[in-house]
């Protein structure tokens, strides 16, 4: 068996799909399904079958991607063990958080990482999706949620607010019960369900995974929404309706696998981060005038 034929089986058993599987691998679809073939050869029996449109792994197929799975996290801490003999602070350290933080909020402010680290560079990928950090999806992890379980190196970021705005303009205000919200799929976040309790005969008028996307909307007059503190309040095209003080808060973690924490760029762009993270707390929290 090809070892290196395990990639390609963990790849199609997150993805479920050839094409989904080969853009994570950077390879073409041929490339994944003759490497699957070859694994299958090789073990004497089929991992996946094709149903519905989409590659299910066999009984097999699952207890093969489970164990598959283990062994993509070993080899992934042998790489951080490597890495961390390196003491200059150089190279691509990854970064995920949700698009509002990366886009609105960090990306503005990495040139002072840069200026104290010339030879840093950052992959920043804006996700609401929870990539791996143990399988080195990303080095870093900043979420709106404290993990319940994993090997991490956890700690506390900031408190977001939450409160709830309206076009600036006069002109531009939503009429009454008008309202932007997340999609479906968000529906679970603490301020969803907050707008939820609020919303009463009113009606949803635009859906949208993306913040920024909903905070233009409610500056054009769609509708108002729950928006975070830090990414409305220094919208001129924003009025905070509800006050001083935030209608709710949620906190946000940086997750960093141990073993990762000890490279020299991982650890100093954690360092960086907490150290913005906490000037700014104020903005963060919501707190009038911060």
């Amino acid at each position: 068996m090809n070892w290196d034929d395990l990639r390609f089986l963990v790849a199609l058993g997150r993805e479920a799909s050839l094409s989904a599987a080969a853009r994570r691998l950077g390879v073409d679809q041929t490339t994944v399904a003759r490497r699957l073939r070859a694994l299958d050869e090789s073990l004497g029996t089929p991992l996946f079958e094709r149903r519905d449109g989409r590659w299910r792994p066999t009984p097999v197929g699952v207890q093969v991607l489970e164990r598959a799975g283990r062994i993509e996290e070993d080899v992934a801490g042998i790489t951080r063990l490597a890495e961390a003999g390196a003491a200059t602070v150089g190279g691509v350290v990854r970064i995920t958080a949700v698009s509002a933080i990366a886009g609105e909020w960090l990306v503005p402010r990495l040139p002072d990482l840069y200026a104290r680290y010339p030879e840093l560079c950052v992959d920043l990928v804006a996700s609401n999706d929870n990539l791996n950090v143990a399988r080195r999806e990303a080095d870093i992890a900043i979420r709106l949620a404290r993990p319940a379980s994993g090997d991490f190196l956890i700690r506390k970021l900031a408190d977001v607010g939450f409160a709830l705005y309206g076009a600036a303009r006069g002109d531009l205000q939503a009429r009454a019960g008008d309202w932007v919200a997340y999609n479906e799929d968000l529906a679970h976040t603490p301020e969803m369900r907050h707008l939820q309790s609020m919303l009463g005969t009113g009606r949803i008028r635009l859906r949208s995974n993306s913040a920024h996307g909903l905070a233009r909307a409610v500056a054009d007059g769609t509708g108002q929404g729950l928006l975070p503190c830090f990414l409305a309040d220094p919208d001129p095209g924003l009025a905070r309706l509800s006050g001083p003080d935030p209608v709710l808060s949620r906190e946000l973690w940086m997750l960093i696998h141990p073993d990762a924490r000890s490279q020299a760029r991982v650890a100093a762009a954690a360092d960086w981060l907490a150290e913005r993270f906490g000037r700014e707390a104020g903005r963060f929290a919501g707190k009038a005038g911060a």
